[in-house]
């Protein structure tokens, strides 16, 4: 039960909430009180893992623009949304190790 929880923790971490959000969501889903410390206690643990996998060397760097057409101000304009791609061939990372960013948009 204890390892169970542990892996929801980070899951639900490595997804961009905070500890007072997965303390909520913990009590929602499975009605289990677990302390705000404790879940510190386990993000903390991985966190220097994961921050030295977003750090490591790449091999290959590829930057991709992808253009789309928006209305802004009653007028149809092109914006372009630029995304970079590393790889490192010899590695196979699991998702915690993606980088985090912030969620814009409708949800």
């Amino acid at each position: 039960m204890i390892k169970c929880l542990e892996n929801i923790i980070i899951s639900l971490y490595a997804k961009g909430m905070i500890v007072s959000d997965i303390d909520e969501k913990v009590k929602e889903l499975y009605d289990f009180e677990i302390s705000s410390s404790a879940i510190s206690i386990i993000t903390n643990a991985v966190a220097t893992e994961m921050v030295s996998c977003q750090n490591r060397p790449l091999e290959d760097l590829y930057l991709i623009g992808i253009v789309f057409d928006v209305r802004e101000n009653s007028k149809v304009i092109s914006k372009t949304i630029y995304l970079a791609v590393g790889l490192h061939r010899e590695v196979k990372l699991p998702l915690e190790c993606f980088q985090r960013t912030k969620r814009y948009g409708a949800e």
